[in-house]
C-alpha cells in the first residue's frame, strides 16, 4: 500500500497536465479572451493578498534578484504576453525565478508569479516557457483564486499563506499536515475546470503574442513521458481532465493562420545562464526555510521588492526575528484549552464520499482529498494543535487492513521525525465497518517555556469499498487530549462512508 503523501504546500503549484474543456470561439475569426467574470472579493483585495503571499515566498525560498539575467528575461518574455492582454482586464503582473530545481511555477492573487529556475532549463525553445508563463498569467486574469476565496473570510484566508507556498518535503511533526488546507488549498490548489479555463485562456494569449499555442502542450507531454505523471511536483499536484493535446488541436483548428515567433539569441543564453544557477531541491529549500536562511540571504541579495513585508500580520507569528534577521516561522505560543473547547451543538459536513458530524464552532477546511476540522485558534502558520485531519491513501495489491495501516504509519514517521506508536494496532468498530485504531506521540506545535508541548495523534484506518484507505487523525497536545476523547469519539461515530 502507498499512502498519499499529506501535502503542505508550499509550493507547490500549479501548472495543469491537459485542457477538458476550452472555451468555445467563433469559428475562422480571431480568438478574444473570455470575460472572466465577478467573484467575491475585489481588485484591491486581491492585489493585498497577492503581496502578503509574497512575503512568505520571500521567508520560504530561494528567489533571485530581479537584476539576474534570468529574471531579467523571463521579464521581457512576460511583457510580451500581457501586452495581449486588455488593460480594463489587466493586472500588475509581476515575474520572479526561485532557485528550485523542480520544474515547477505558481500564480498569487493579484499577479505575482513566481518560476522555477528549473522550469527554465526544462524548456527546449521559448514558446514552451512562453506556455508555462500564459497558464499562471491565465489564473490570474481568471481570478480563479479570488473565486474560491469567498468560501473563508478574508482573515484566514491571510493566516494561511504561509502554508500555501511551503515545499512539501520537510515537514516538522504532525499538526504540520494541516497548513495546506487552509488558504493554500482555497488560493493556490485549482479545480479540473479552473485548470482547463487555464489552457485555454493561456492558448489565446500565446496566439495573439505571436507564440504557437501547442508549445504549451509539448512540454507538458514531455515532461510527462519523461519522468511519468507522478514522477515531479508539476505532473502530480494537478487533475487530468483528458487529452491536453487534442484539446489544444481542437481549441485552435479554426483560429486564422499565423507565422508565429521562432527562437532568438535571447532564451538560448537564458538557459545557459540558468544552467549555471545554483538550483536546491525541495528537502534543501524546506531546511533553509526552517532556519530563516532564505529570508536572510534574500534580504542580502536584495531579492525583496520594496513593497513587500516579511513580517507575518497574525497573532501566530512568522515574521522577521528581532533583530531583523528573520528565523522563519516561529512556533505559536501556549493557548488554553477554554480558547479551542468544543461546542455541545454538532454540525454536518458532508464532503461527497463520506459525512461526518463536528462541532459547530469549529470550522472545516480543505477539498475532496484532505479536509481539516480544528477549532479558531486550533491551526496556525505552524500546523494544526488542536482538530481533525480526514484523507485517503491508496490500498489493495493483496495487502491485509493491518498491513496497510502499518505501511501508513511509517510514511507518517519518515515526513514527522520523533514520532513513536504507543501501543499496539486495535481493532475499532465504525459505524459498522471493521477498522483499526493506533495512538501515537509527538511533538505540538504549541510551546511552552520555549520547548515543544507533548502531543496525543489517534490515528482511524477504515478500508473503503473501492479497496482504498480512508484515515482520520484526531491531534492534541497530550495534556487535553483526555478532555477532547470524547468529542472525538462522537465525531468518529457519526462518520458515514459512500
Amino acid at each position: 500500500m502507498q499512502s498519499q503523501r499529506f501535502s503542505t504546500r508550499a509550493l507547490a503549484v500549479l501548472l495543469a497536465l491537459v485542457i477538458a474543456q476550452p472555451f468555445a470561439l467563433a469559428q475562422s475569426s480571431q480568438p478574444v479572451l473570455p470575460d472572466p467574470g465577478s467573484p467575491g472579493i475585489n481588485k484591491e483585495q486581491q492585489e493585498k493578498l497577492g503581496l502578503q503571499a509574497m512575503g512568505e515566498v520571500y521567508k520560504q525560498m530561494p528567489v533571485l534578484p530581479d537584476s539576474s539575467p534570468e529574471t531579467r528575461y523571463v521579464q521581457r518574455l512576460a511583457s510580451k504576453l500581457q501586452a495581449t492582454i486588455p488593460q480594463d482586464k489587466n493586472w500588475p503582473y509581476q515575474f520572479h525565478v526561485i532557485q528550485a530545481a523542480d520544474i515547477n511555477a505558481f500564480a498569487l492573487p493579484g499577479g505575482p508569479i513566481f518560476v522555477n529556475i528549473g522550469t527554465i532549463t526544462a524548456a527546449d525553445n521559448e514558446a514552451e516557457l512562453a506556455g508555462v508563463l500564459s497558464h499562471e498569467m491565465s489564473h490570474v486574469y481568471m481570478q480563479h483564486s479570488a473565486k474560491q476565496a469567498p468560501k473563508a473570510g478574508i482573515a484566514e484566508i491571510i493566516a494561511g499563506l504561509a502554508g500555501a507556498v511551503l515545499p512539501q518535503s520537510g515537514v516538522g511533526n504532525l499538526g504540520r499536515l494541516g497548513i495546506q488546507l487552509g488558504a493554500g488549498t482555497m488560493l493556490m490548489k485549482y479545480s479540473r475546470k479552473d485548470e482547463a479555463q487555464a489552457d485555454a485562456v493561456g492558448a489565446i494569449i500565446m496566439y495573439k503574442a505571436g507564440y504557437n499555442p501547442k508549445a504549451m502542450a509539448d512540454f507538458f507531454q514531455k515532461l510527462e513521458q519523461k519522468y511519468g505523471k507522478g514522477g515531479i511536483q508539476l505532473l502530480s499536484d494537478h487533475p487530468n481532465p483528458g487529452n491536453r493535446q487534442a484539446s489544444i488541436q481542437s481549441e485552435i483548428r479554426n483560429w486564422p493562420p499565423k507565422n508565429y515567433s521562432s527562437d532568438t539569441g535571447m532564451f538560448a543564453s537564458a538557459k545557459q545562464d540558468a544552467a549555471h544557477v545554483k538550483a536546491y531541491s525541495a528537502q534543501e529549500i524546506a531546511n533553509g526555510a526552517k532556519s530563516g536562511l532564505w529570508l536572510r540571504e534574500n534580504q542580502k541579495s536584495g531579492s525583496i521588492p520594496a513593497n513587500v513585508s516579511t513580517t507575518s500580520s497574525n497573532a501566530n507569528g512568522g515574521g522577521a526575528s528581532p533583530n531583523g534577521q528573520g528565523s522563519g516561522a516561529p512556533a505559536p505560543t501556549d493557548i488554553s484549552y477554554n480558547a479551542v473547547k468544543p461546542s455541545g451543538s454538532f454540525t454536518q459536513l458532508n464532503q461527497g464520499n463520506f459525512t461526518i458530524a463536528y462541532p459547530s464552532n469549529w470550522k472545516t477546511a480543505g477539498d475532496q482529498q484532505t479536509v481539516m476540522i480544528a477549532p479558531e485558534g486550533g491551526a496556525g502558520q505552524n500546523g494544526i494543535s488542536y482538530g481533525v485531519m480526514i484523507g485517503g491513501a491508496q490500498g489493495g495489491n493483496g495487502a491485509t487492513l493491518d498491513e496497510s495501516t502499518q505501511q501508513l504509519i511509517q510514511n507518517l514517521q519518515k515526513d514527522n521525525p520523533g514520532m513513536q506508536v504507543s501501543g499496539d494496532l486495535k481493532r475499532v468498530d465504525v459505524n459498522g465497518v471493521q477498522g483499526r485504531s493506533a495512538l501515537l506521540t509527538g511533538n505540538s506545535p504549541l510551546q511552552l517555556n520555549g520547548k515543544p508541548l507533548a502531543e496525543r495523534d489517534w490515528l482511524v484506518t477504515v478500508p473503503r469499498p473501492d479497496g482504498n484507505l480512508m484515515y482520520l487523525v484526531f491531534i492534541s497536545p497530550e495534556r487535553d487530549f483526555n478532555q477532547l476523547n470524547s468529542t472525538y469519539q462522537k465525531m468518529l461515530d457519526s462518520l458515514q462512508m459512500r
